[in-house]
């Protein structure tokens, strides 16, 4: 199970603007490479959303039947805020659905916002 823990306004290369979630995945346990002891972790990643940021802010706290997993990218760098230190990375976290394969899970391009997402935003947003 993954939990949504916040929502985040992103930008699209175009300019416009679309909200995130935020979702945490389950307790991991990890051996380290230095000491060979184990330590708990969780990963997180976003998705992207069809909903204002009011409906994005009201579904942190549901828990969603799936997994966040390391998917395979091209390498990038990514710069710890603590540190300041620079790693190149090949890998990204993504959301993966209960029961489906990480191959399954990948898709291109921006969400839709369908007739049923609208519906949906007016029964919540008039309760």
């Amino acid at each position: 199970m993954v939990t949504v823990i916040d929502s985040a306004e992103r930008q699209r290369k175009d300019g416009t603007t679309f909200v995130a979630l935020i979702l945490l995945g389950g307790l991991s346990l990890v051996q380290s490479q230095n000491t060979g002891n184990f330590y708990a972790t969780v990963k997180q990643c976003s998705i992207p959303s069809t909903f204002d940021e009011e409906t994005a802010k009201g579904r942190i706290g549901e828990r969603v039947p799936g997994n966040v997993v390391k998917k395979p990218c091209d390498p990038y760098e990514w710069t710890n805020k603590e540190s300041g230190k620079v790693l190149e990375l090949s890998h990204r976290w993504v959301y993966l659905p209960e029961g489906a394969t990480l191959e399954e899970a990948i898709f291109e391009g921006d969400p839709e916002v369908t007739l049923a997402d609208k519906k949906l935003r007016t029964l919540v947003l008039n309760k």
